[in-house]
């Protein structure tokens, strides 16, 4: 089955086809929807992606759509044909996640109007991590605020950790169900997760893809006190602050800059912010796979993905060579060569392997559509 997977953000749609065995067929993206130069809305860059299919010769061949849907809350938890009902629930949701989950919907009701007659199924960043037990999922708060507000930890980049760990099982010839990993997705946006047999334990990100690892404009991980005080102390607003945590800060907040290269060249030319940056990034990564690999009881491999996972060999070394109490011995060589790998690959020479694993969201996103379509 030939699917169209569709990534919706505010302003861009990154879409991908791909064959019955996930060749790539078209990859594209359009940008600046809204803007100044750009087409006017989702449902014009839809247009563009038809036109570009169609350009292909392959706008009949499409069989089905998939939408990355970044949050699907505690219902959400599996794909699902989308419907009305579906709509209304991912509307419901835009307060755990008002940077996503609006665009999502745009790029749903957009194919949805110009596709009418094709099965359209909505994936959520969320379900693989529907699995995680109460003990991990749950905050230490009173009962109303689960209950009354659905205050949990969801976790995210699900497609992405969902993939990898599966090709890591594969690539160290261990069936998935018998393997303890420890995935790092680390891009823009970054979480760890903790699978034991192919099943999501813990993650780092929480409630919203704020929480956890230092991200290149997020904070993660920062005490609820430090919101009060800027709130108090300099009169902050609510909304003031999410934009603080959310766009400011991160790799931005700590160096001015939320692009690794960049950070890295810097760092090591002696910029001292930039050094901080790697710093307070390599510190927060360790202390989560240390924690992690705690959970699951010892893991079997450490997992590196996604852009700075899988092109930093600067951020796996600097991480690597504190984890030696784990196992863990990095072939400095195969580090470096490993930038950007088109496969699987060990880093490693110690017990635990090391593995850069590239992943591939768009084709789990269409894993899941024909299992759906197929029912």
């Amino acid at each position: 089955m030939r699917v169209l997977v569709l990534n919706a953000g505010s302003s861009s749609l990154k879409y991908r086809l791909l064959a019955d065995d996930d060749t790539p067929l078209v990859d594209g993206i359009v940008e600046r929807i809204g803007e100044e130069g750009g087409v006017a809305d989702h449902t014009d860059a839809i247009d563009r992606v038809v036109a570009d299919l169609t350009d292909a010769g392959l706008d009949d061949t499409v069989e089905a759509v998939g939408h990355r849907v970044v949050h699907g809350g505690a219902t959400l938890t599996e794909p699902v044909l989308i419907d009305d009902d579906v709509i209304a629930t991912i509307e419901s949701l835009v307060p755990l996640a008002p940077l996503h989950n609006p665009a999502n919907l745009l790029g749903i009701r957009a194919s949805m109007a110009r596709r009418p007659n094709l099965p359209q199924v909505a994936v959520f960043d969320t379900a693989f991590h529907a699995t995680i037990p109460p003990a991990a999922h749950r905050y230490a708060l009173p009962e109303w605020t689960f209950t009354e507000h659905g205050v949990r930890r969801y976790g995210f980049h699900g497609t992405s950790h969902a993939w990898v760990s599966r090709a890591a099982a594969d690539h160290l010839g261990k069936p998935l169900a018998d393997t303890k990993l420890v995935t790092l997705h680390l891009g823009n946006g970054a979480s760890a997760a903790a699978i034991d047999g192919g099943v999501c334990v813990d993650t780092s990100m929480g409630m919203a893809p704020l929480e956890g690892l230092v991200m290149g404009t997020r904070s993660g991980d920062v005490d609820p006190a430090v919101i009060f005080h800027l709130m108090r102390e300099d009169g902050l607003s609510g909304s003031a602050v999410e934009d603080l945590l959310t766009r400011q800060s991160g790799l931005k907040g700590l160096s001015g800059d939320n692009d690794m290269r960049t950070i890295e060249q810097r760092a090591g030319e002696g910029d001292e912010a930039a050094k901080l940056a790697l710093d307070v990034t390599v510190h927060r990564l360790v202390r989560y796979v240390g924690a992690f690999a705690a959970v699951l009881g010892g893991m079997d491999a450490l997992v590196f993905t996604a852009g700075i996972g899988e092109h930093s060999a600067l951020i796996r070394r600097r991480v690597c060579e504190r984890l030696g109490f784990l196992g863990v011995s990095l072939d400095e060589a195969a580090n470096i060569a490993a930038v950007g790998p088109d496969r699987s690959t060990t880093i490693s020479t110690g017990p635990t392997p090391v593995l850069v694993v590239p992943t591939d969201e768009e084709a789990e996103i269409a894993h899941r559509v024909r299992a759906v379509v197929a029912g």
